[in-house]
């Protein structure tokens, strides 16, 4: 099973998963709430969930800012800021739909895929405006 399609899973299922500070591993909050067949998938591929936690440890904000908007348009996990956002600036909705087709274009056939691997000049601009109109959109909230 892949990578993201797990970790769907689980957040999907009310769970959390996340790199405990105390001790830099990955641990379970709400465990009881992920479905056993879940957790079974997980097993075999841990060290590759391991990974993919450890790849966005340095990521930029721009980085982290998309594929939170993009777990949140996969339903994967909810973020409040960023649906009322995306719900008062259709703009911006409707560059998330294009930023997807340019990765689409790139290859990305799978919503399971990590998008990193698909991204080219063309989406890395629409990821910079997305970005940019998110600083704008949350420091007038501010």
């Amino acid at each position: 099973m892949q990578i993201l399609m797990v970790l769907s899973q689980i957040w999907k299922s009310g769970a959390e998963i996340y790199r405990d500070e105390t001790d830099n591993r990955l641990a379970l909050k709400n465990a009881k709430k992920i479905p056993e067949e879940v957790l079974k998938a997980a097993e075999p591929i841990f060290s590759d969930i391991e990974k993919w936690f450890a790849s966005w440890e340095q990521a930029e904000a721009v980085d982290i800012t998309i594929m939170k908007m993009l777990h949140l348009f996969c339903g994967w996990q909810g973020n409040q800021k960023i649906n009322e956002w995306l719900s008062n600036d259709l703009e911006s909705l409707d560059m998330l739909d294009r930023w997807c087709k340019a990765l689409d274009k790139n290859g990305w056939k799978n919503i399971y895929d990590d998008f990193r691997q698909y991204e080219n000049e063309e989406s890395n601009k629409l990821k910079q405006a997305l970005y940019d109109r998110a600083k704008d959109y949350f420091k007038k909230g501010a």
